[in-house]
């Protein structure tokens, strides 16, 4: 009988194959005002998988078994998509020339990279979960990225780790934290234009990718417009103004082809207080094409990055200053300086073989990364604390006194706050002349610094074993070492700095003497050494309505600290190697997408993946000591999603589903907390934590005529903790009570009540609708109204635990620390919903064979103040704090909020020839 069904379904499968016949379309894409070819332009079916690119002619021949009605997309970097209703009948077709308009929504794209700078530079202010550089024909993504984005929103609420970024074929996600380091290659917007995407779980050539999707970006020249193009910009957003220049030589005759860009970005400071911006990038990159079939690259960039960041404030501090308030910088000699900078110089240099043929293209790919990711922050050392928004600076803490509301010293620190909001380097200098003879620092200046050094090598393969039949397979080997040391820039006219915790009177490290000068290391001092090798396969068929697939991935990691200095607090475990960490991780996907007619499609996609932890969850303090999270486990991720497409001559659309439950997870934080089991810096490691994502995402564009054009986006998401995880804290010094934990320093405080609290993922629901109009004589203008909703802070885990209850003066319960007062004080507040008007338009003139455009955008046009996320601080770890805190309604901790921009601009003229 099993006989039976295999020949039967053999038989049906055979007779499916041999009824389809090979047919072609055939064209040539030309420039609509020069008339001139254009090679390289991306021909597809929409809904197929089939693709193929123009000529050095710009001929093209497109192969497709299928009868009936489709879209014809010829997609061109720098031009607008042409989008080619056609009926197949079982025979050739010959399109003759097809012309493509200069796309005068080019310069968007611009604005969109500055949003995403702007999010992805400041990790503590999360940021869009993919960042992406450019819209894609998916009107959702697209308004996800430039008009959610500047709210923080997150496609799905992902994190940015699981969705992967590729240049030239090669993995750019950090092994640190997963996420893809954008300011590696931040103003060279030129270059980064040519990209492949795969959205969600759908297949891609290049890699098996992560549930967000991945991007290739292609940083070739012959995959870019040839010719000069110079550009000027100017904005109030993260920098003011902008230079960037671009050649692009072009394939020459003698299969050559050479670019190079450059830009510099600038700002004395941003929309936000004293956070200026000074930026270079460099770009050059070499191609010669060995024959038709056979390639060579070199390509080579430097992004040098020195910026000011902002920090969350309290709703206390906004209302005494506004949302442009930053307490990071001060005044010193009439120039800003912020305390809170980051610099990022990482250069890199990629080499790259790819063979294209009509069965195989393969691509041998290898990356070289130095260079270094440094965070300037003040150190204070038996000394006052200099933020001026410490909560002993502010009203709230005499309003909130336990003996009672003092209102006068309420007001006197209201005045005091507000004739000096900012930081005083003069009171920090003037500090450190005048504690003691010897020139011992109380205020020291320094970089928490990370030096890597990173070799990665790659092979990827797609091969054609059949018509109906394509495989995709490679190999990825990622070796990383990183130096990671406090180092100090500025004693702030101090001689030396005393390297020991004064907290605990210990020395940081014993090996060395305690005194420590200007450009010296400090504090901690230890290095990582990390390696990932990652192989996928992956198999495509192409069966006329149906097309499937199925991939599978394998990765093995190893993790090893090595301590350079011997902490006094840890003797036993901080110097030296620690064990290697190695963990073997499995991941399977797999999809199907059924075309009802050439017009409308479904497709549904499936994946258990399981991940080894981030290197970032795997050492409990990494800077002190080698000690490993206990119970250390794999990451293990289930998800599914549905999508129906709609692709008619005037309407486009996708609506769907997803489903993703991640198990497993680990997660560590870093504070200070007084509890009922003591009050100290601590780690908290947090495993067995689940989280779920559940929603729907609308998609919708109708050419209502030849120059309007209306679209409308929503997104509706459930996004929550779906476990009580197991909660760990681990003290930094002995202040803790000595017999609540163990011989390491941690203290297990068992689960957290946090089921159902809703993630700080950004906002959960985001509608859009938007109007654009684009007029004959190359102007157009486009108008978006966007409502986010549904958001919410981080919470204190800490606070969720059985510790909460517990008095630590009597070591037992709060009498009145009942179920339904403590879910009242703990309650889980939305942040407030928000409209946001953005405002866009351009104009673009062709003056002797030289394309001018200028681009202009206002954002949040009513100047609406939100808040984009934030976090409940744990300070208060205990119901009888947090309670006399919060009985005056302004909390000296309450939660801290990032806000956004209020109305801003971005202004770009480019000329191009």
């Amino acid at each position: 009988m099993h006989r039976f069904y295999l020949f039967i379904l053999l038989f049906l499968y055979h007779t499916l194959v041999m009824a389809q016949k090979d047919f072609s379309i055939v064209g040539i894409v030309l420039d609509v005002i020069e008339k001139s070819p254009m090679p390289n332009a991306l021909v597809s079916i929409e809904g197929d998988n089939t693709t193929v690119r123009s000529n050095q002619t710009g001929a093209f021949s497109l192969t497709i078994t299928e009868k009936g009605e489709f879209i014809l997309n010829i997609a061109l970097a720098g031009y607008t998509t042409k989008r080619i209703p056609i009926f197949l009948e079982g025979k050739n077709l010959d399109l003759g020339s097809i012309y493509l308009d200069k796309d005068i929504t080019f310069e968007k794209k611009d604005n969109l990279i500055t949003i995403t700078d702007s999010e992805l530079l400041d990790n503590e202010s999360s940021g869009n979960a993919l960042g992406l550089l450019q819209a894609t024909r998916d009107v959702f993504l697209t308004r996800a990225a430039f008009d959610f984005g500047q709210a923080f929103f997150r496609v799905r609420g992902y994190d940015a780790e699981h969705g992967e970024v590729l240049l030239n074929g090669i993995r750019m996600n950090k092994l640190f934290n997963g996420r893809p380091q954008w300011n590696n290659w931040g103003g060279l917007n030129d270059v980064v234009r040519n990209q492949q995407f795969s959205n969600g779980l759908n297949p891609s050539d290049f890699t098996f990718g992560g549930i967000l999707g991945n991007t290739n970006i292609d940083l070739r020249p012959s995959g870019l417009r040839p010719g000069f193009r110079i550009s000027s910009s100017a904005s109030n957003r993260t920098y003011t103004g902008r230079l960037m220049a671009t050649y692009n030589s072009g394939m020459q005759s003698n299969g050559l082809a050479y670019m190079f860009s450059a830009s510099r970005r600038w700002a004395k400071e941003g929309y936000i207080d004293g956070t200026l911006y000074d930026a270079y990038s460099f770009y050059g990159a070499l191609e010669y094409q060995i024959n038709k079939k056979n390639s060579l690259s070199l390509t080579a960039f430097s992004a040098v990055n020195r910026r000011g960041r902002s920090s969350a404030i309290t709703e206390e501090v906004f209302n005494l200053v506004g949302n442009r308030y930053n307490p990071y910088w001060g005044n010193q000699k009439g120039n800003i300086r912020n305390s809170r900078e980051r610099k990022v110089s990482e250069p890199m240099v990629l080499v790259n073989y790819l063979h294209k043929s009509n069965n195989l293209n393969l691509n041998v790919g290898f990356a070289y990364q130095t260079g270094i990711n440094a965070r300037s922050r003040l150190g204070y050392f038996n000394a006052p604390n200099p933020d001026p928004t410490y909560y002993r600076y502010l009203p709230s803490l005499y309003i909130n006194s336990a003996i009672g509301a003092n209102f006068i010293g309420a007001e006197i620190a209201r005045n005091s706050f507000l004739r000096n909001p900012q930081l005083n380097w003069e009171r920090l200098y003037d500090a450190n002349e005048n504690t003691s003879l010897d020139g011992k620092a109380a205020y020291v200046f320094y970089d928490d610094t990370v030096a890597d050094t990173q070799f990665t090598s790659s092979l990827n393969a797609n091969l054609k074993l059949t018509d109906k039949i394509k495989l995709d397979f490679g190999i990825t080997n990622t070796d990383l070492r990183s130096k990671n040391y406090a180092k100090i820039i500025d004693l702030l006219g101090a001689s030396f700095h005393e390297d020991i915790d004064t907290f605990s009177d210990t020395r940081n490290n014993i090996l060395q003497d305690v005194k420590k000068e200007e450009g010296d290391k400090f504090g901690y001092n230890y290095e990582f050494a990390v390696n990932r090798l990652n192989m996928y396969a992956q198999v495509k068929g192409d069966f006329g309505k149906l097309k499937t697939f199925i991939a599978g991935n394998y990765a093995n990691h190893s993790y090893e600290r090595n301590g350079l200095y011997e902490n006094e607090r840890f003797l036993e475990n901080s110097f030296g190697k620690s064990s290697t960490i190695s963990f073997s991780n499995f991941g399977v996907k797999g999809g199907a997408t059924y075309k009802i007619t050439g017009r409308h499609w479904l497709a549904v996609n499936g994946a258990l993946l399981n991940n080894a932890p981030l290197l970032q969850n795997v050492f409990v303090n990494p800077r002190e000591s080698n000690e490993i999270v206990p119970n250390l486990q794999d990451e293990r991720i289930s998800s599914i999603d549905m999508n129906y497409f709609i692709r008619m001559p005037k309407l486009t659309g996708r609506f769907g589903g997803f489903y993703t439950r991640f198990q497993n997870t680990t997660d560590i934080n870093f504070f200070f907390v007084d509890s009922g089991v003591g009050s100290d810096f601590v780690q908290e490691v947090l495993t067995d934590l689940d989280k779920l994502h559940l929603g729907t995402e609308l998609g919708l564009e109708y050419q209502l005529s030849a120059s309007v054009k209306l679209s409308a986006v929503a997104s509706i998401g459930k996004y929550v903790y779906a476990s009580d995880p197991l909660v760990t804290i681990n003290f930094d010094t002995a202040s803790a009570q000595e017999e609540l934990i163990d011989v390491s320093g941690s203290k297990n405080l068992g689960f957290a009540a946090i089921k159902d609290y809703k993630l700080a993922q950004g906002p959960q629901q985001a509608f859009a609708l938007g109007m654009e109009y684009r007029d004959p004589k190359y102007w157009w203008i486009a108008l978006t109204t966007n409502y986010l909703a549904k958001n919410y802070a981080n919470i204190s885990t800490i606070t969720r635990t059985a510790s909460f209850y517990v008095d630590p003066e009597t070591g037992e319960n709060f009498p009145d620390a009942t179920v339904e007062n403590v879910n009242n004080l703990l309650a889980q507040k939305p942040l407030d919903n928000f409209y946001l008007l953005n405002l866009v338009g351009g104009k673009s003139w062709l003056k002797k064979g030289k394309y001018i455009g200028v681009f202009a955008s206002v954002n949040n046009l009513f100047d609406e103040v939100y808040r984009t996320g934030g976090y409940e601080q744990s300070r208060n770890g205990n119901f009888g704090q947090l309670r006399q805190d919060n009985l005056s309604g302004s909390p000296s901790f309450a939660p801290k909020y990032w806000y956004g921009y209020g109305r801003t601009y971005f202004l770009n003229v480019a000329i191009s020839f």
